[in-house]
């Protein structure tokens, strides 16, 4: 549904740091599935771990932050081109259940709980061929960028 050069117009992330490879379903107000291809040739795994490269957690969040920045963005009509920014707020109920390695499609969901002045309230997860890996709710404000 989205390639990356699209994605590329709804998020201000540039490599190494956009963790959204492409957008498979999105319905405006509702849900968002999108996913990143994790390959050995990502700078992290280098030091992460040495002989036994695991996709840090911290990264995992930042990926479903901009799935979830994706969603908000296409719910509004806007892009970072207007002006406005998604930035991370909070994370609450963060739980991860399994690495994600070299050579996993990293399935990134999300679906809208709520938005409230400019706060937007994700239930997210990540899934590795239907197994759980990360699930969380989180927080993201929508700014006017600087």
């Amino acid at each position: 549904m989205m390639d990356i050069a699209e994605i590329r117009n709804y998020l201000p992330h540039r490599y190494p740091f956009l963790l959204v490879d492409r957008v498979v379903e999105l319905t405006p107000g509702e849900s968002i599935v999108a996913f990143k291809n994790l390959s050995i040739n990502e700078p992290f795994f280098d030091g992460h771990f040495p002989g036994k490269p695991i996709f840090p957690g911290v990264l995992m969040v930042e990926a479903l932050a901009q799935a979830a920045g994706i969603l908000g963005f296409k719910t509004q009509g806007k892009t970072p081109a207007d002006g406005s920014m998604y930035l991370l707020a909070g994370v609450d109920k963060l739980r991860f259940k399994r690495p994600c390695v070299p050579g996993d499609r990293v399935m990134l969901r999300a679906d809208i709980l709520s938005d409230r002045r400019g706060i937007w309230k994700f239930d997210v997860r990540s899934d590795v061929d239907g197994e759980l890996a990360a699930a969380a709710t989180i927080l993201c404000a929508d700014r006017q960028s600087v």
